[in-house]
């Protein structure tokens, strides 16, 4: 392109490129891109002048050349397909009429914050610095597939829609699997519509989706399967509509989602079956609305309150050594009933084993004996009876207590009977002076005998007594002894 060809507002561009300055076309501070369509001749400037500029262009002597440009209008498309550019590329406020191609490209750096883009392509481009699209309005997919960006990733306050095209219509809006980012993602107070696909990739630093909005219901709202991330990933007051898809990831640091509003009705709305996560955060959360499946996950701590479980969970092999904030056991169980598989029962076996874990055998104790409980109603008829009356008796060796005081109401009422009414002596004359209380030791204990129970023989409804106090004790010592030896195996 001649020289001669330039406007004047290109001129102004072109002069100023060698020495690095800026040109600003902005009317005032507030204007935004959002109309930049109407911007007249004076702010219009071609792609392909651009295009020149930074494959072509080189530097004053002395000076660091770079296109540097505010609040123009980008006409025609800017191809940077394959290109090499060693220029810092910064369109700021910029209203752009086609999707800039950056396919392939080895880029310096490239800012394009507050613009307005109809879509980028600029999948498997590889950018020394940084890559900044902060604040930019995109009404057309975002491809950054396999991009490699030595430095940092911005899309804070971005918004991205998708394409009006129909082959655009389906596609994702904001597309970044298998990328490599150099340090960190910001990208607080995104707004996605559409399904934001960052699966595969490898972030170094951290991923901030602090307030972001990711918008696509009934779909996958965040697409972030097998992603490494080097620290944390945060989601504070994050909204998403549609499902949070984090299976595979491996996040070493934190993963906060404090605040965030998670729904997919009838669907999924959280996974991250078979994640590696540090801690992972879901505090002061309102109810997640759709399924949580967090099957074979491992965290090292899990924060999060019983009301904002939803109604259906998948958590078989899910793995956690702390589990916060600490509530007691009675609060955590009821969510293993809604576990979508059934009954699980490794499910309590690592519950109980958080309690262990901070010193709350107690509590360890009352979620081994909801899990027998929830065993019992698998179990056929006449095991669930022998089950109940394990419970009832000494809650299957949990609560030894209860087994004493059945003793002791049974010593009472024996006592009472024939305290009132002693039973007549076998062989009258030989027989030891008669004894209310060790007589009823002898006929409930087993083992114990005073020498009471063969002495006398009572009769009427008192012999009966007898039979329901022997029973009674029979089965006392048999779920206890099975009480004591389930507890001596856990041991």
């Amino acid at each position: 392109m001649e020289i001669t060809d330039l406007t004047p507002a290109e001129r102004r561009v072109v002069d100023a490129f060698p020495r690095g300055e800026g040109v600003d076309f902005r009317a005032g501070p507030g204007e935004t891109s959002h109309d930049g369509a109407s911007w007249g001749p004076e702010r219009t400037l071609r792609a392909e002048v651009l295009r020149s500029l930074l494959i072509g262009g080189s530097a004053e002597a002395g000076r660091v050349a770079g296109l540097k440009v505010y609040g123009a209008r980008i006409v025609g498309k800017l191809d940077l397909k394959y290109a090499v550019v060693d220029h810092p590329i910064r369109l700021r406020g910029c209203w752009f009429e086609r999707k800039p191609m950056m396919y392939g490209a080895q880029l310096r750096a490239v800012v394009l914050g507050d613009s307005t883009l109809p879509g980028l392509t600029a999948a498997t481009v590889r950018v020394e610095v940084v890559l900044r699209l902060s604040g930019c309005r995109i009404e057309g997919p975002v491809r950054l597939a396999g991009a490699r960006i030595d430095g940092g990733l911005f899309l804070q306050g971005a918004t991205v829609t998708p394409g009006d095209q129909a082959d655009e219509v389906d596609e994702p809006p904001l597309q970044l699997n298998h990328a490599e980012i150099g340090t960190d993602i910001i990208a607080d107070g995104l707004a996605v519509h559409g399904e934001f696909r960052l699966n595969g990739s490898t972030v170094t630093g951290q991923v901030n989706l602090d307030g972001a909005r990711l918008i696509n219901p009934g779909g996958i709202a965040l697409h972030a399967e097998t992603l490494t991330v080097g620290s944390d990933l945060r989601g504070h007051r994050l909204h998403a509509e549609g499902m949070v898809n984090l299976t595979g990831a491996r996040i070493p640091g934190q993963l906060v989602l404090r605040r965030a509003r998670l729904s997919n009705p009838g669907d999924v709305a959280l996974r991250a079956s078979s994640s590696v996560i540090g801690e992972f955060w879901l505090r002061k959360c309102p109810t997640i609305d759709g399924i949580v499946n967090l099957r074979r996950a491992q965290f090292d701590m899990l924060w999060i309150e019983p009301s904002v479980w939803p109604s259906a969970v998948r958590m078989d092999g899910l793995t956690y050594r702390l589990l916060q904030p600490h509530l007691p056991a009675e609060e955590r169980v009821p969510l293993l009933e809604r576990e979508e598989d059934g009954y699980l029962p490794y499910a309590y076996e690592q519950l109980a084993a958080a309690y262990r874990t901070v010193g709350d055998e107690t509590s360890a104790r009352t979620v081994q004996l909801a899990k027998l409980r929830r065993h019992r109603r698998t179990r056929p008829r006449h095991s669930r009876v022998w089950g109940l009356l394990q419970d009832t008796t000494v809650g299957y060796g949990f609560r030894p207590m209860r087994a004493a005081g059945w003793l002791l109401a049974l010593l009472v009422t024996g006592t009472i009977a024939y305290g009132l009414r002693p039973p007549r002596a076998m062989k009258a004359g030989e027989a030891p002076d008669f004894n209310p209380v060790f007589y009823t030791i002898d006929l409930l204990v087993p083992i114990v005998g005073f020498g009471q129970e063969t002495a006398f023989a009572p009769s009427g409804w008192y012999q009966w007594l007898s039979y329901l106090l022997i029973v009674t004790g029979w089965i006392l010592a048999t779920t206890t002894a099975a009480g004591i030896s389930r507890s001596l195996s856990r041991q």
